[in-house]
């Protein structure tokens, strides 16, 4: 009965996604419905082919986290529906590119989407395709796998002492000629920034945060990759303990 016992608890020791997947329950009726194909279906399906897949399926690793202590990296996008199930999608934009050939008039679609579970990471990608349909789940697949953890602090003299929702020090973004500054703001400030970029900090957690930009800003690509770089460009920054304390910064997710 012991062996029995353990090897059930075994088996119930599952990432959230494939617990979610693989649960009998369908959920409330008043889910949101989500664009494209259902990822928990995908989950059922899943033939880990990677040695960190294989991890996952095993239940060895259980968190994001735990992924990317592993120093493996991420290609298969199961991976990140099985240990992010929360992960939330934004169309930013689809531009229709035409293209005169020998054939005649050729049509493809340029996507950007951002994901991000609005809790300390998010990811960015661009595709390019024949349909529409298919190439936003590209380019909602690709933004999964370019998953990014974010610096969030609370870096502005005008707050009060504590953590905040905002970033912990001044940084730029570049991309193209869009130049994109985010500089702290202070709690309940908001986020003051053109729209694309304000859907990006939304999907990475970020809810305070002043900005200033420079450049072509009537870019969507641009302004939004800028804004994406910032962020990247935060966690490159080194930053001692010190001041890791006295700002309140924390990487990621934010534990309970």
């Amino acid at each position: 009965m012991s062996e029995e016992g353990e090897a059930v608890k075994e088996i119930t020791q599952l990432a959230p996604g494939l617990a979610m997947a693989h649960s009998p329950s369908e959920g409330p009726e008043d889910a949101p419905r989500r664009r494209g194909p259902d990822p928990l279906a995908a989950l059922r399906v899943w033939e880990p082919r990677t040695r960190l897949g294989r991890m996952v399926m095993n239940g060895e690793i259980l968190t994001y986290e735990q992924a990317l202590e592993t120093g493996f990296p991420i290609r298969e996008v199961e991976i990140v529906d099985a240990l992010m199930p929360e992960l939330e999608d934004d169309v930013l934009s689809v531009n229709m590119i035409q293209r005169m050939t020998d054939s005649g008039r050729r049509v493809r679609f340029n996507v950007l989407c951002a994901v991000g579970n609005g809790d300390g990471y998010v990811g960015l990608s661009i595709c390019k395709g024949k349909e529409v349909a298919s190439t936003i789940q590209k380019a909602i697949n690709q933004a999964k796998l370019n998953l990014i953890p974010v610096y969030r602090g609370n870096g502005s003299w005008e707050s009060a002492e504590g953590p905040g929702n905002s970033i912990p020090f001044k940084v730029t973004g570049r991309s193209g000629s869009t130049r994109v500054t985010l500089i702290p703001a202070p709690s309940g400030k908001g986020l003051v920034i053109g729209d694309y970029g304000r859907r990006v900090l939304t999907l990475a957690g970020v809810s305070d945060v002043l900005s200033r930009s420079a450049g072509q800003t009537r870019s969507t690509i641009n302004f939004a990759k800028a804004t994406f770089n910032a962020l990247e460009e935060l966690g490159r920054t080194k930053v001692s303990d010190e001041i890791r304390q006295r700002l309140h910064i924390t990487e990621g997710r934010r534990h309970s």
